[in-house]
């Protein structure tokens, strides 16, 4: 199997380094003693799988680790995996993380079930369909929530406050794709909103960008808010869009790789005003991608504080049975050396923000400092 760098993923066919030190044969040989126990005493030994025993030690292993992004995944569960990463699957459409070992709504994704019944960024999740998650796995709350389109799940939420709700949601087929863009009644301004970093992304980021009538804009409104990242090429290859050739777009570092760095390809847009518009629900690839570009100060960003997902995951072997296991292999940094994980992004303007309020104060904002760098027309006051 080739190996993917994940933010979630991203192709780069490289080794993994020996480990730091080999395990002692008895350690594997206390594994042997108790699946030995298990058939020789166990009373329903007859009804015992083999390969239910290994895959159950394996999970236990990475569960070890105690990382929530880190995970042992049956051949099923790769394939809801994979599904998720394409953009079509069967749920609610939204992404979750843990903090402070909460599983929280990192965004619902735009258009989607989880967005009209009212979920929010920052929900923390209590139950699911009345069973308490304390003690979950991020994957087993996943796997919960998701399920046949047509059918329902009650999600019992933690809001601002300490406020709590039960929210029914019905699951669909979530379909997504990850750019849209237009241009702003209001102001020759485009608003090219990005809701996710897939294997699409990049390519039609492009498509969007040199459609537009660039040399009649005043500027350009990248909007990254709720897009809970994705692939850290899609990452890259975006960056390149706005930064030259050669400056550097994320460092990474990992005992298997060592620092690692990522440089933009260069890109053709012309040099206008740039808004990159983030919040909590911007996380993972989408920071990469904020972060470079306000470092290399192409950009300025608007809105509050992002998420803070500053790991990548990578999955590092596919087994005999199909079965895959995704580790968290390196943390990453922005160009200026910044961490993002459990930290975040910090926008140049923060704007405060209201769910119930029907404006979007971030847009203005932008709108805002867009027109405060368009040179007024000669004779204009």
């Amino acid at each position: 199997m080739r190996q993917r760098v994940l933010l979630l993923v991203v192709a780069l066919g490289l080794g993994l380094a020996a480990p730091a030190a080999l395990p002692a044969a008895d350690d594997f040989a206390l594994l042997d003693e108790v699946y030995q126990l298990i058939l020789n005493y166990y009373f329903r030994a007859a009804e015992v799988e083999t390969e239910d025993l290994v895959r159950g030690a394996l999970r236990g292993m990475i569960e070890a680790l105690d990382d929530p992004y880190s995970e042992f995944m049956t051949p099923e569960e790769y394939e809801q995996f994979e599904s998720a990463l394409r953009g079509e699957f069967s749920g609610v459409g939204m992404e979750i993380g843990i903090r402070d070992g909460k599983v929280l709504v990192i965004s619902p994704l735009p258009d989607t079930p989880a967005e009209r019944a009212g979920v929010r960024p920052g929900d923390r999740i209590l139950k699911v369909d009345g069973e308490s998650i304390d003690g979950w796995r991020l994957d087993q709350v996943s796997s919960a929530i998701r399920g046949e389109e047509g059918t329902e799940v009650t999600l019992t939420l933690e809001r601002d406050h300490g406020e709590r709700e039960d929210v029914i949601i019905e699951r669909a087929i979530i379909r997504l794709e990850p750019v849209r863009s237009t241009i702003l009644e209001q102001a020759p301004v485009a608003h090219v909103r990005v809701l996710r970093m897939d294997e699409r992304t990049a390519q039609e980021l492009g498509n969007a960008l040199f459609s537009l009538p660039l040399d009649e804009l005043d500027g350009i409104v990248l909007d990254l808010r709720r897009n809970p990242g994705g692939y850290l090429r899609a990452a890259v290859e975006a960056a390149g869009y706005f930064l030259d050739r050669g400056e550097t777009v994320l460092t990474t570092v990992g005992p298997a790789y060592g620092e690692r760095r990522y440089w933009s390809r260069g890109g053709n847009i012309p040099d206008i005003p740039l808004v990159v518009l983030v919040d909590e629900g911007t996380a993972s690839a989408a920071e990469i991608l904020a972060g470079a570009l306000q470092d290399h100060g192409a950009a300025v960003l608007i809105g509050r504080p992002t998420f803070g997902k500053g790991i990548i995951q990578e999955l590092v072997t596919q087994l005999p049975d199909g079965s895959v296991i995704k580790l968290t292999t390196q943390q990453y940094f922005t160009p200026d050396g910044h961490p993002v994980h459990d930290v975040g992004l910090t926008p140049d303007i923060v704007v405060e923000w209201d769910p119930e309020d029907e404006e979007d104060p971030d847009l203005e904002a932008a709108l805002e400092w867009i027109r405060e760098r368009v040179p007024s027309p000669v004779g204009a006051p």
